[in-house]
């Protein structure tokens, strides 16, 4: 194996302190090569993934998220189910005060899907 594969293969998102937690301030991450496999055909689904969002406390470290993006490769997963579940795991690690996921999909057999999840953290959290 490896070294790039064995990176891919052991990705863990990993989080900082955020260094201006006083201030709002948007972070837009584009990831334009994401892949994963169809859960049904197994054909290669490509897409360009967008993450837009404020933080509190922490911030997502880009090297660690680029891995665990690129860790999707090889799961047979849905666009629906690739998209929620970046959208649940960054939530979860950051608790951001809004986040955004947008899983922008390649045509496939005349069909191009876009997967958007949303939602402002703060009012999750005092709600």
């Amino acid at each position: 194996m490896r070294y790039g594969e064995k990176a891919v293969q052991e990705a863990q998102l990993e989080i900082w302190d955020n260094p201006n937690p006083e201030r709002d301030y948007e972070i837009t991450i584009t990831f334009p090569e994401f892949t994963c496999l169809c859960p049904r055909s197994g054909y290669p689904d490509f897409a360009t993934f967008t993450i837009h969002y404020v933080p509190d406390r922490k911030i997502v470290e880009l090297k660690a998220l680029k891995l665990y993006l690129n860790s999707f490769r090889d799961i047979h997963i849905s666009h629906e189910e690739s998209t929620n579940r970046i959208y649940a795991e960054l939530e979860k690690l950051l608790r951001p005060r809004f986040l955004e996921v947008v899983g922008d999909f390649n045509p496939r057999g005349n069909v191009k899907t876009v997967i958007r999840v949303a939602s402002n953290g703060r009012s999750a959290k005092s709600g």
